[in-house]
């Protein structure tokens, strides 16, 4: 098993490493977010991405995308962080640190068997559906029902009483 900062690869070494991996005849699973702030939310999605094929990567969004998708004052965690934070899963294989707005590039960079989504999408809301839909990639929700959030949290901590 390979430690956690040894998880976190570069784009073109991840390439070669999926590329192997499926010579090898093993189903290689995408999964991404954002994993600002890590909750068992996120460690079901990722477990229950892994029992989809063999091999997860996962991509975490760089903190310029996270910015933008989330807003003022997020990130938490800088994306250093968070890659070590889900590096450190046993679930997951490789992660990858990504700065597109959404994973199309990385579904036609790396052709993955399958991309992974948790349960706050559903099969036709995913953003990425038309894209796996040509490369032929199943896509897979996965995880629990959507009762954890960051944004959640995050509120929650901000409304505790401090002593």
């Amino acid at each position: 098993m390979r430690r956690a900062q040894t998880k976190i690869v570069p784009r073109h070494e991840l390439r070669a490493l999926i590329r192997e991996s499926k010579q090898a005849g093993k189903r290689v699973v995408l999964a991404n977010g954002c994993f600002d702030t890590l909750h068992v939310g996120h460690i079901r999605y990722l477990e229950g991405a892994r029992r989809e094929g063999d091999i997860l990567v996962v991509a975490v969004n760089s903190d310029s995308s996270l910015r933008h998708l989330k807003g003022t004052g997020r990130p938490i965690l800088n994306e250093q962080a968070r890659a070590e934070l889900v590096a450190a899963i046993r679930a997951v294989d490789f992660v990858l640190v990504f700065s597109e707005p959404n994973v199309e590039r990385l579904l036609e960079e790396f052709l993955p068997d399958v991309h992974a989504k948790g349960t706050d999408y559903t099969a036709e809301t995913v953003p990425e559906r038309a894209v796996a839909d040509r490369l032929g990639i199943r896509v897979a929700i996965v995880g629990d029902p959507k009762g954890h959030s960051t944004r959640n949290l995050l509120a929650s901590v901000r409304k505790a009483p401090h002593a």
